[in-house]
């Protein structure tokens, strides 16, 4: 059953249903990460969203770092869907760490369009090598956000 049938908008799922319908390691890595790194805690938000066949639709899952993104979860089973932002200001610095990516993502950051704010990057994430690579994108955020300040 996918994530936007089992709670619509008026039933908030709990930290742990995310986490059993997920059923992987990678999402406890996630969220240990952002909360001993960043000190950020997620934040659940309803999405009515249903642009690409509404894999974007139902509950997700918010981390910001003073008031801006540094991803959102899109929960699917046995993986993460990570949107990662790059903003403009973070393009040069992002461009110099793509070839010390994996190759997926290196695609997916050459093949995704830049806008006016810069990127988003949709990740999904199967390996703990492709988490590294977001979490180098989002230490280039953080960093940037610091700066803007």
């Amino acid at each position: 059953m996918q994530w936007s049938e089992l709670f619509d908008a008026t039933q908030q799922p709990s930290i742990d249903q995310i986490e059993d319908y997920i059923n992987s390691p990678l999402w406890n890595n996630l969220n240990d990460h952002l909360l001993q790194t960043y000190n950020v805690k997620p934040k659940l938000e309803y999405s009515g969203c249903s642009m690409d066949g509404g894999i974007w639709m139902g509950w997700n899952v918010k981390y910001k770092k003073g008031g801006k993104s540094l991803c959102t979860l899109y929960p699917k089973q046995g993986h993460l869907l990570l949107l990662v932002p790059v903003g403009i200001s973070e393009m040069v610095e992002t461009e110099l760490l793509m070839p010390t990516c994996q190759e997926y993502t290196q695609k997916l950051f050459s093949e995704t369009k830049t806008g006016h704010n810069g990127k988003s990057l949709a990740f999904e994430v199967k390996s703990e090598d492709v988490f590294n690579d977001v979490k180098n994108l989002m230490a280039i955020r953080v960093q940037a956000l610091k700066t803007r300040k």
